[in-house]
């Protein structure tokens, strides 16, 4: 008798914001609530430090699809800076390279703090996921290689002080776009300071539209072990991180051929309520295409068509209602 195929889970979708905890990996947070879920597909919508918490964006099946808006989104920051210690990791993991007696004020930190707003030319650190010749920076970094990394530009919204607790700690606040190092800011703030510093402390409060308020930590979660229809009523739908993609309402017809990968006509009434909403502002012209409140496609809208470009295949829940045709 050969082997019975192993069980490859439900076909479950949507978002859910994790509150990660400290010690954890993203991969290993992403495997345990994926397991909880006895999901088929997760993965997760930016990278967050194990020695990190917060938001930590989990995408099931074929919310993965919007994985990128979740990563591209505005995200908010609150961590602590220890002066006076600088490490090669720019956190307290890492190996000390200098020292100084210099603590800065909370004056000339709010005022060196205000020259980083705005879009900023920032080197990420050397302990980071991205890629050199194919390889990732932290993994050169632990080998001892020698490398650079190229500054690139990011943007922040808002750099504030929350906090000065003591001479050695400085409390900050963050708002931030995409591709920025909350440790880079650290060490470059620091400098500017004329003091050496590291992250001691950080936590990601916000990514897009998915903040604390809608978030659940593990225990939470594993609290609901075994119960799915409690677990499934945790997940946001999968057009949560598309806040800023323009909605268009489609008939179930309609939802029929763009689930097969067909363009569609919009009615007039349509096609401007895209437009009011901002749709022909967008650099790529996106829609989302919802059937009575479900996601059926991201696609572009041009010349009064809707043309698909990532379709998701999600099947009604057991009991609702079959659309009409």
């Amino acid at each position: 008798m050969g082997r019975s195929r192993k069980r490859k889970g439900r076909p479950v979708h949507g978002w859910l914001a994790l509150d990660k905890p400290l010690e954890l990996t993203s991969t290993q947070a992403v495997g345990r609530v994926r397991r909880l879920f006895e999901a088929q597909k997760a993965g997760h919508g930016g990278t967050l430090d194990p020695l990190a918490d917060g938001i930590l964006p989990i995408a099931f099946g074929e919310a993965t699809k919007t994985a990128q808006w979740a990563m591209d989104g505005d995200k908010d920051y609150v961590f602590t800076i220890h002066w006076g210690t600088s490490t090669d990791s720019q956190d307290r993991e890492g190996r000390v390279t200098a020292t100084s007696d210099v603590r800065p004020s909370e004056a000339d930190i709010r005022a060196a703090l205000s020259e980083f707003v705005g879009v900023i030319s920032q080197v990420p650190p050397k302990y980071s996921a991205i890629k050199v010749d194919g390889e990732r920076a932290y993994d050169l970094a632990r080998g001892g290689e020698s490398f650079e990394l190229p500054s690139r530009d990011v943007m922040v919204y808002e750099a504030e002080v929350d906090a000065v607790p003591d001479p050695d700690h400085a409390v900050i606040r963050v708002r931030t776009g995409k591709g920025f190092y909350v440790r880079a800011l650290a060490r470059d703030l620091a400098r500017r300071l004329g003091t050496e510093g590291h992250v001691s402390r950080l936590r990601r409060s916000r990514v897009g539209p998915l903040d604390e308020a809608r978030s659940l930590t593990l225990d939470q979660l594993e609290a609901l072990a075994g119960n799915l229809e409690a677990l499934d009523a945790c997940l946001l739908p999968v057009e949560s991180v598309l806040q800023d993609v323009p909605r268009i309402e489609i008939d179930s017809g309609d939802a029929a051929a763009v689930k097969n990968g067909r363009d569609i006509m919009l009615l007039p009434h349509i096609v401007e309520a895209w437009r009011a909403a901002g749709g022909a502002q967008h650099p790529d012209r996106l829609a989302i295409a919802l059937c009575q409140d479900m996601a059926i496609a991201l696609g572009e809208v041009r010349a009064g068509r809707f043309s698909p470009s990532r379709v998701f295949q999600i099947d009604p829940a057991p009991g609702s209602p079959e659309p009409v045709l």
